[in-house]
């Protein structure tokens, strides 16, 4: 493996900038379809299961299965290919999916949202630990983790609103072209700092299986992998259906876009999470758990209020001060595994990362809501009911698993 001509400082922060705007796009294409769902849902005749299939598990399956063989490809490819053409394939797909007429072929082109996006966060992580030294890797991971809420709010606020006046067709057309626009640019702006070993070594697949096996072996990895999973699976299953309970519950479709206020205040938190993850790592380095188990507990109450409020601009306030907690997590989770990995990995153990919350956020959260609310629950609050199940239950699960992994840290760090 030989390494290139190292960058400058300011190159390096202007790729974080550029990764964080590509990082949005992603998560504004990814988002869209639960923003206008019940638009979605009452112009295809789908159910609350279908729209949580279609958001969720089509997805999800897709990318999480995706991300593995992605990580492998970023440590021995072009991280900056791979990224550019995941841009342009995702953005092009949700345009498509804006001029559909049925559920088959939104299920399509969210299968190939789900691959083309997967591309993306292995090779930003492997690129940004190259970049960045390791005592700023939590803030750095942190601030690209920024752009998943700054993409959801946009998601919610521009995709809404331009939902609420045209519609659904129209909103995800506008939100998948800036992407189009983008990946050339991205093309030839990116540069790798390690050089192509492609050809090196033939036993890649073995290679691969090797590392994985050398990863999950470990405790901590291990016990990391089932709580931030937990997490992801509450903060999925908020997104998949709050547009379902400001709409159907509490009657007030006109206050979904304004989720997305939130959605940019989450991307502070995240900030904010990643440097007190670093400042506590100073004294002992598995403290940075910590924010994790602040994540896990720390928005249940809000949420228990925010769902049975008695009307929909209460829960919306509520709901939106829970998500500032309980999201907070997501760049401390993406920079703590690679603590745990030698360098030729790194790449792989985002896609493993991603393989996990995605299989359990994506793909279980919002399904598994969705059944709740059509077949178990009933009556006026049955939506918050379904949601308070899975939310109450995650965070249970991350806080067993973080109290563990703190013990086992110093033992599994590389």
């Amino acid at each position: 493996m030989s390494f290139k001509k190292p960058v400058s400082t300011r190159y390096a922060w202007a790729i974080l900038a550029l990764l964080v705007g590509i990082y949005i796009l992603s998560f504004v294409d990814r988002q869209i379809v639960a923003v206008v769902a019940t638009q979605i849902r009452a112009d295809l005749q789908l159910t609350n299961l279908q729209i949580g299939l279609l958001y969720g598990t089509a997805f999800s399956l897709i990318y999480a299965v995706s991300g593995i063989p992605m990580g492998r490809l970023a440590d021995r490819w072009s991280k900056s290919a791979m990224i550019s053409i995941g841009l342009f394939i995702w953005s092009l797909m949700t345009v498509l999916s804006g001029l559909t007429a049925s559920f088959t072929f939104l299920l399509i082109y969210r299968l190939l949202i789900g691959i083309s996006q997967s591309m993306l966060s292995p090779a930003a992580y492997a690129l940004l630990a190259e970049y960045f030294s390791p005592g700023r890797r939590a803030l750095v991971f942190s601030i690209y983790a920024s752009g998943i809420f700054l993409g959801l709010g946009l998601s919610f606020l521009v995709g809404g609103s331009i939902a609420l006046q045209t519609d659904w067709r129209t909103a995800m057309v506008a939100v998948g072209l800036p992407g189009v626009i983008l990946a050339p640019f991205a093309w030839w702006f990116i540069r790798d700092l390690r050089s192509s070993d492609a050809g090196e070594q033939p036993g890649w697949l073995q290679e691969t299986f090797d590392h994985l096996s050398f990863m999950l072996k470990k405790r901590t990895i291990q016990l990391h992998l089932i709580g931030f999973s937990a997490l992801a699976c509450t903060g999925y299953t908020v997104l998949a259906f709050m547009s379902t309970v400001l709409a159907d519950q509490f009657g007030r479709p006109d206050l979904v876009p304004h989720y997305g206020w939130f959605m940019f205040g989450v991307g502070g938190t995240v900030i904010l999470s990643g440097k007190a993850a670093d400042l506590l790592a100073r004294r002992n380095p598995a403290r940075r758990f910590w924010m994790g188990i602040v994540a896990a507990l720390g928005g249940i109450p809000l949420y228990a209020l925010g769902l049975f409020a008695s009307d929909g601009k209460t829960a919306l306030v509520l709901m939106g001060g829970a998500v500032l907690i309980s999201s907070s997590y997501n760049g401390v989770a993406a920079a703590l595994i690679q603590y745990f990995v030698r360098t030729e990995m790194r790449a792989l153990a985002g896609g493993l990362y991603l393989f996990v919350i995605s299989i359990a956020g994506f793909g279980l959260g919002p399904p598994l809501a969705g059944w709740l609310m059509d077949t178990v629950f009933s009556g006026e609050y049955a939506i918050s009911w379904a949601l308070m199940t899975v939310i109450s239950g995650c965070g249970l699960v991350s806080t067993l698993a973080f109290i563990p992994a703190m013990k086992s840290y110093a033992k599994d760090v590389e």
